[in-house]
């Protein structure tokens, strides 16, 4: 299992610096903010790289948009090779704008918690490593911290993760910046890419797999 790791951290490795290589000009500016917004309702998750979350949330019913970006760091305007240096205490995150006539809230949290990512990895997902990567949850009012702590207390409770408790943070979003033009969208603009085929793609399967309920029409049709 570490060997296997070891060579999937390699091919993330390989994978980023080739597509931070390959992009123009236009491509490494950020992205703009969604701007038919109107009736929809924002949540903002961290876990681990966003290729693989954001393309989470983009299958779920009533999710409109979702925006790769960094958030829960102190730095201004922070680009990718910042945020993996480590030198902004960002971490990867997606926003989500979705119908809460559609889905709500808890069930993003369920999404979240039990499909997108592992809440019990400290710092890291799978081969990723280091705290640009880590587990958050931002809320934006009282009510939705109290929903993300009850959610963390009902998981260990459960045991649903054995042994293991939940590591996620349960942050106030103070700023959302969204990520490079290229990194939007990047699980199905790349879907041969060596990291998204070896790392993305089995963690977008495994919420397919846990909530056939909450998937848009067009995805459980495939």
């Amino acid at each position: 299992m570490k060997i296997f790791q070891t060579v999937l951290l390699f091919l993330a490795t390989l994978a980023s610096t080739a597509c931070a290589q390959q992009q123009s000009p236009n491509a490494l500016k950020p992205a703009p903010l969604p701007k038919n917004t109107q009736g929809l309702e924002v949540a903002t998750f961290a876990g681990g790289c966003f290729w693989s979350v954001q393309e989470t949330f983009r299958e779920v019913r009533g999710v409109r948009e979702t925006l790769a970006g960094y958030a829960g760091g102190k730095a201004q305007n922070p680009t990718y090779e910042e945020v993996a240096g480590q030198g902004t205490g960002h971490a990867e995150s997606v926003q989500v704008y979705y119908d809460p006539k559609q889905v709500s809230y808890q069930q993003l949290l369920d999404v979240f918690f039990l499909g997108a990512h592992n809440p019990t990895e400290l710092n890291y997902q799978g081969p990723d490593r280091g705290p640009e990567y880590r587990s958050v949850a931002f809320y934006r009012t009282p009510q939705e911290k109290q929903q993300i702590e009850a959610e963390i207390k009902k998981i260990n409770a459960s045991h649903h993760y054995g042994s293991e408790p939940v590591v996620t943070q349960v942050t106030s979003l103070q700023k959302f910046w969204p990520a490079e033009g290229y990194h939007q969208g990047f699980y199905r603009e790349n879907p041969n890419q060596s990291y998204i085929a070896n790392v993305s793609r089995p963690k977008v399967e495994k919420f397919r797999k846990a909530f056939p309920n909450l998937l848009k029409a067009d995805v459980a049709a495939r």
